[in-house]
């Protein structure tokens, strides 16, 4: 029931994300045949971008003449970013949304648990995640007819699973968040803060080496363009930090949920 209807009540932003991530998609790959058929003109413009601003996107290790390469500055970022505003900013309302709206009463005047609540909830926004991330690979591949490139399909699955996992992640800690604070309009904001806040973390760690460390802090790091391209694989490392934050902040979420003190 509960399921259903997050689902239902969640459409319309799915559908509105998913045309406007496809828009941007189909429209930045669309001028990539244009964009490789002057190699001069090519050169000069990656020439006309300052070292440090190439070393924080990337542009410095991916072969930009190359379709995943062009794919990896121009949309990976595109589909991280806002993505994972996407993705918090459902969590973060998912839950605290029943006591904001007086509906927490009747939800828990039913015969169901407060665990199958949680489950039930999360499953919803786990669902709308693949959706859209779905979405994100369909229109990608699409977008790659424009070109006459064959890119490597595992290497681009690849970055759509790394896609994935970091919306996830940010999910679930926006989720800890929405069963430990009140107000909704809060709970978005220091989610949207987070994700900014990472981004911010990737590119400066990015720009100068004596900042590197700030990549450990920032989930954009790990699921980096440049390093999954080259290496073929996301690494191990930034693989299992992400899969134990995301189980621990979801574990946590339940914990907390289930000792709540619920305002009805």
């Amino acid at each position: 029931m509960i399921y259903q209807r997050e689902l239902k009540k969640n459409l319309k932003s799915l559908i509105i994300w998913g045309i406007a991530l496809s828009g941007i998609i189909l429209m930045t790959l669309s001028i990539y045949p244009q964009f490789t058929q002057d190699q001069e003109t090519m050169k000069e413009l990656l020439n006309a971008y300052p070292d440090s601003f190439k070393q924080a996107f990337g542009m410095d290790r991916l072969d930009y003449g190359s379709l995943l390469g062009f794919y990896g500055v121009q949309v990976h970022f595109m589909t991280t970013l806002f993505g994972s505003i996407f993705a918090v900013m459902l969590a973060s309302n998912i839950v605290a949304k029943e006591e904001n709206e007086k509906t927490i009463e009747f939800l828990l005047s039913k015969p169901i648990t407060r665990m199958q609540i949680m489950t039930e909830k999360w499953l919803a926004v786990m669902t709308n995640i693949a959706l859209l991330n779905i979405i994100i690979m369909v229109i990608s591949l699409i977008g790659f007819q424009f070109a006459d490139d064959d890119p490597s399909i595992k290497t681009f699955i690849l970055l759509v699973l790394a896609t994935f996992l970091l919306h996830i992640t940010f999910a679930a800690i926006s989720l800890l968040l929405s069963t430990t604070m009140k107000k909704a309009r809060t709970i978005t904001s220091v989610s949207l803060g987070l994700v900014f806040l990472s981004y911010f973390l990737s590119v400066v760690s990015g720009i100068t080496g004596n900042l590197e460390g700030l990549k450990y802090f920032s989930f954009f790091k790990y699921i980096d363009a440049a390093d999954i391209i080259a290496n073929q694989s996301i690494k191990p490392l930034y693989l299992c930090i992400m899969i134990a934050i995301a189980t621990i902040m979801i574990v946590l979420s339940y914990v907390a949920y289930h000792r709540k003190d619920i305002a009805v």
